[in-house]
């Protein structure tokens, strides 16, 4: 049985490498900032309390599951709760509403309550209003300040990159209701 070879010529290699090159099938490109509408970087610092209402008649977290060794577990281990808790201005409920805080919190240790939290805080006053900041962090909830990465935001905060740190107000320990002071320091454009 005869083979055939086929050789492809110089030409005929660039010519089909340009042919196949076409903008519209590029996978990433480099952009500079400008080109989004983005003109310089900014921080911003913003400080507000976050209640996190888990027994009450209108509970703002609510426990969505647990491991089956959850309840014989002094840190919660494997319990999972999702929240939309109101962030205010003053530690009072009542004070002035600037946004929510929604997504999960986990307890993720089993030496101590430590929180896997991934949540948005979607804000609705002002010049941030419609605007998020996404958190992904451990919250070891006892410790006097907490830090978290903020690893994104929307809006305003595109291009978001910063912290939050989280301090304990108020804790109940019957009900675990919590009201929770965050001081979050932010770079974004604007």
């Amino acid at each position: 049985m005869a083979k055939t070879f086929f050789v492809l010529s110089p030409f005929l290699l660039i010519f089909s490498t340009l042919i196949s090159a076409n903008p519209s099938q590029y996978f990433s490109e480099t952009l500079a900032p400008s080109s989004l509408g983005l003109k310089q970087e900014k921080l911003t610092h913003l400080h507000f309390y976050f209640h996190d209402i888990v027994k009450a008649k209108h509970p703002t977290a609510l426990k969505v599951t647990q491991a089956a060794t959850t309840n014989m577990s002094a840190t919660y281990f494997g319990a999972v709760w999702m929240m939309d808790d109101p962030l205010t201005v003053e530690p009072e409920l009542d004070s002035k509403l600037v946004g929510r805080a929604q997504g999960i919190y986990a307890s993720a240790s089993q030496s101590e309550i430590g929180f896997l939290m991934v949540l948005n805080f979607a804000f609705t006053e002002g010049k941030f209003n419609g605007s998020t900041l996404s958190i992904l962090g451990r919250n070891a909830i006892f410790s006097t300040v907490r830090e978290m990465p903020i690893v994104g935001g929307s809006g305003v905060f595109r291009f978001a990159r910063g912290y939050a740190q989280a301090s304990t107000h108020f804790f109940d320990v019957k009900t675990t209701n919590a009201i929770v002071e965050y001081n979050v320091y932010v770079f974004h454009y604007y």
